[in-house]
């Protein structure tokens, strides 16, 4: 698949790779392709990447840290401030501990030294995929990020199920609904939970980052 391609079909996750070695992004691009769990858009430059996630944020991003001028601390510096969440796994033939500290304190989800073994890429993945709950439909992931939020708004306040209850005028059955992600609230609901904690629909909306 082309960089100018724009992925659509959401029962794949989208992983975008960026290494300036040709050979490798075509390697990975057929291996990910025969693993069938995953659309691939492949990059040798940094602005055409940027370019294309600004279209369509990818699930995930493979990152080499070495590309000739191009310093990959400086393009992860952009991934996380552009895209906050972004599930970034690094791959480099030049690996260092210092490195690696480094990425990991910029909340990088995995660090693999090249080269490794599709086996360990499959882990990886795999692993990524658990953490952020991809591979969902769009509906369950709203539903998750949303209950989520709501949950976090709460233990922020110190409240229990029965307060936020009592304030906005639903249930508790209901609400507990909601934070578990079974199911979405209404109009009516969200306005009511957003009231209670003194905010608009909108920013609870926002700061899911869905």
């Amino acid at each position: 698949m082309s960089a100018e391609q724009i992925v659509t079909n959401p029962s794949l996750i989208d992983i975008a790779v960026l290494d300036d070695d040709i050979d490798f992004l075509t390697y990975v691009e057929d291996f990910l392709k025969d693993e069938g769990l995953y659309s691939v858009r492949t990059f040798d430059k940094p602005d055409t990447l940027f370019d294309s996630a600004d279209d369509h944020r990818p699930d995930i991003v493979l990152l080499d840290m070495k590309m000739g001028e191009v310093r990959g601390d400086k393009v992860l510096e952009q991934l996380v401030a552009r895209y906050p969440g972004i599930c970034v796994i690094i791959v480099t033939g030049y690996p260092s501990l210092e490195d690696m500290r480094a990425t990991f304190r910029m909340k990088v989800f995995d660090y693999l030294a090249k080269p490794f073994s599709l086996s360990q890429l499959r882990q990886s993945l795999s692993n990524a995929v658990e953490q952020f709950g991809l591979g969902r439909t769009l509906p369950d992931r709203l539903r998750e990020k949303l209950g989520h939020r709501i949950r976090i708004l709460r233990a922020e306040r110190d409240w229990s199920l029965k307060d936020l209850a009592l304030s906005s005028k639903l249930s508790v059955s209901q609400i507990s609904s909601i934070e578990r992600g079974a199911n979405l609230p209404s109009i009516e609901s969200l306005l009511a939970i957003s009231r209670a904690f003194g905010l608009k629909p909108s920013e609870i909306l926002t700061s899911i980052e869905f």
